[in-house]
């Protein structure tokens, strides 16, 4: 075997066999040149269309009981994230490390090779867009590949099933003569259902039928990605990066059994993609789609994880004039909203980086059983200064700020800016609330450990919107729109905890409420069950900037800063909190995609403009929101013992104990940081000039930090 050269190769070891044992050994297929196919031309779309349609559900049945395919395809600038992350775990001591593997040069080598684990494939209608989704719904149920209809001599149809391997037909989505099986009218095939008078819907209802009423489908796992409208034309394709079809994001939900599905939330009307079928069919199904999958998930006990994000660049917004009612934003809030009634929440695959692979693969990798966090105590907080000695927040002129670091309520979008953003050298100079949705473990939970395990004391990680996946929790409590059902709040509090224990988080850094109602009292109840340190949402119930729900501090959220200037930001900053100064010391901003290097900026220039605005850790901003509001301040756990001695000898810092001491970090009062960095010896020391310095220490036994004030003289 040949192998077919790829654009960027990797640390990999290959081994030349046919007759590979497949439990042994990964077989890696490079995508990357459906990234360069001249989308011009037909056959550029339908080899950057079908190849990876074909290969993602391919992969979906081959991982589902463990890691055995491994593609090349998502590029982020010209770093191979694929490559970045399989070369992470090819390391001594790692995952993947001296497991063998295979390159396949060719598309029909790869499936041949597979064919033992698939029963056969799934044709669909070139003609009818939404057979492709039903295709990859249907291809995870019964392990079959999806293959679009197409007699070409160079299509995947005639080089996979009329030739080569000659994969059976087990399910067909068009008539075998080509002609287009779902036509809008009469009865819908296979049923006893009447058409939907929209041959886009029709094939879901088929599919609600057969698959989804009988229990065939797993209705826990969903995909709401584009279906082949991308492929109908270059205009369409273009509308976005290129490899926003996110068929390679089908290959978990593959896995999974789960239903895929590309349909308005809007019931006001029609689709630009559809613009002949009567107004509200599109939302017709979707509520179909999902009452159905309620009912199958124990009548929303369950909680339906959907993967993906309205498709608003292709569909269905003011965006590229795909409606004219309503923006790309309003459409998002929409969703959520509809979804959050039916108790489902996203993974959000959203435009720019919306495209993820091999998440059917790393749904395989070994977590840790927990990731503890520290938290602070009013003890470390008087150390600190910040709190006075009888307990009150030492203000004193002081306006404390966190920046809530997002948008990391997609697997897609952590993976794919890793080496961007979190990699960034500046990372650890000042400290960040790493805002990450906990449920990102089930697509890229290789991704999350290796954030754990790289993090500085300068990072401490919240959840994102709005908690273990993205709905409006206003929405959990009736009466709730679209559906009508009964309350889901318990289910989000049972699906929630576990992510949140997991992790060690306690707090939800921010709360999407979008246009409708926000949450009540029995709402921050739920919340308080397991983000006990503080949530943050769009709305609260009382006037003003904050309250209390028992012991739980509330925030309300504020303001995006979003300039890339550094000093334009800081000055938003400044002017914001000095507007809103009179109202309460504590002030939260949300940042989208900043670098570490970025948030050093702005708080140099905020200081140079106000010095008395003081950016905290999540720790120590939360609790003394919490006391400052007037709840009770968090105890210092009785097993956590001071043996640490801090002496300075000869303008020197000089740290000692009994134990390995852990991760260290010494700043200036003014913030400037002198020394982050982690030992595994009992005694540190490094110079220091004359004044009076920060030192904070997470020991490798401990679960809160050691925060002292030390003045070398």
């Amino acid at each position: 075997m040949k192998f077919r050269p790829l654009a960027i190769f990797f640390l990999l070891s290959c081994v030349l066999l046919h007759g590979h044992t497949h439990s042994q050994t990964i077989g890696i297929y490079d995508l990357t040149y459906t990234l360069s196919t001249p989308l011009s031309l037909a056959s550029g779309l339908n080899t950057a269309w079908d190849d990876v349609h074909t290969v993602a559900t391919l992969q979906g049945v081959v991982n589902r009981s463990a890691p055995n395919l491994f593609v090349l395809f998502i590029k982020q600038g010209s770093e191979n994230m694929d490559s970045k992350w399989w070369n992470m775990y090819r390391k001594p001591g790692e995952w993947l490390n001296g497991r063998d593997t295979i390159v396949y040069k060719n598309i029909v080598d790869l499936v041949t090779a597979y064919q033992p684990y698939i029963k056969g494939a799934v044709v669909y209608d070139p003609n009818v867009p939404a057979t492709s989704n039903v295709a990859s719904s249907v291809a995870g149920i019964d392990s079959l590949v999806a293959i679009r209809y197409d007699l070409a001599s160079t299509s995947l149809y005639s080089r996979l099933v009329l030739n080569g391997p000659k994969i059976p037909v087990k399910v067909w989505l068009v008539n075998q003569d080509g002609t287009s099986m779902f036509t809008g009218s009469g009865t819908i095939p296979g049923t006893t259902r009447m058409s939907t008078g929209s041959k886009k819907n029709d094939p879901y209802i088929w599919f609600i039928e057969k698959y989804m009423k009988t229990g065939l489908c797993n209705t826990r796992f969903a995909g709401y990605y584009i279906d082949q409208f991308w492929r109908l034309n270059s205009g369409n394709a273009t509308l976005a990066v290129r490899n926003h079809h996110t068929l390679s994001n089908h290959d978990f939900f593959v896995s999974k059994k789960a239903f895929f599905f590309d349909l308005s939330p809007w019931d006001d009307e029609t689709p630009n993609d559809d613009k002949t079928q009567p107004v509200g069919t599109d939302f017709a199904t979707l509520k179909e789609l999902f009452s159905t999958a309620y009912q199958n998930n124990n009548n929303g006990a369950n909680m339906c994880y959907v993967g993906g994000f309205p498709e608003w660049a292709y569909k269905y917004t003011t965006t590229n004039s795909h409606s004219t009612l309503h923006a790309d934003v309003a459409t998002e809030w929409q969703f959520s909203a509809f979804i959050s009634a039916y108790n489902a929440f996203e993974d959000a695959d959203a435009i720019s980086y919306g495209a993820l692979a091999n998440a059917s693969f790393w749904q395989h990798f070994p977590l840790q059983e927990k990731y503890p966090q520290p938290w602070t105590t009013a003890d470390q907080l008087k150390e600190r200064g910040l709190l006075t000695n009888d307990g009150k927040v030492n203000v004193d002129g002081k306006n404390f700020i966190i920046f809530y670091v997002g948008d990391y309520d997609a697997a897609s979008w952590i993976s794919q800016k890793t080496s961007s953003i979190w990699d960034d050298p500046a990372r650890g100079t000042v400290p960040l609330m790493w805002c990450i949705s906990p449920v990102l473990q089930e697509r890229v939970p290789h991704v999350l450990h290796y954030y754990r395990k790289t993090a500085t004391p300068n990072d401490y990680f919240a959840a994102s919107d709005n908690g273990a996946g993205y709905l409006m929790p206003g929405l959990l409590k009736p009466t709730r729109p679209f559906s009508g059902l009964p309350s889901g709040l318990d289910a989000w509090k049972n699906h929630c905890k576990p992510y949140y224990d997991k992790w060690g988080l306690t707090i939800t850094g921010f709360i999407i409420d979008g246009n409708y109602k926000g949450m009540d009292s029995e709402g921050f109840d739920c919340y308080a069950s397991f983000s006990p340190n503080g949530i943050v949402p769009q709305k609260i119930t009382k006037t003003g900037y904050a309250m209390m729900q028992g012991n739980m501090p509330i925030l309300k959220a504020d303001q995006d800063i979003t300039d890339n200037d550094t000093t334009a930001a800081a000055t938003k900053i400044v002017n914001r909190v000095h507007a809103r100064q009179s109202g309460i010391p504590f002030h939260w901003f949300r940042n989208i995609l900043k670098t570490p290097t970025w948030y050093r900026g702005v708080m140099n220039a905020v200081k140079q403009q106000d010095p008395n605005i003081i950016l905290l850790d999540a720790p120590a901003y939360f609790e003394l929101l919490r006391i400052y509001l007037g709840g009770n301040p968090t105890e210092v756990p009785a097993n956590e013992q001071d043996d640490t001695s801090i002496t300075t000898p000869n303008n020197s810092l000089k740290i000692s104990s009994v134990k390995p001491i852990g991760n260290i970090l010494v700043s200036s009062l003014d913030g400037r940081v002198l020394y982050n960095g982690k030992t595994t010896e009992s005694c540190f020391s490094i110079p220091l000039y004359k004044g009076v310095f920060i030192v904070r220490i997470q020991e490798s036994r401990a679960l809160s930090p050691k925060t002292y004030k030390i003045p070398i003289y």
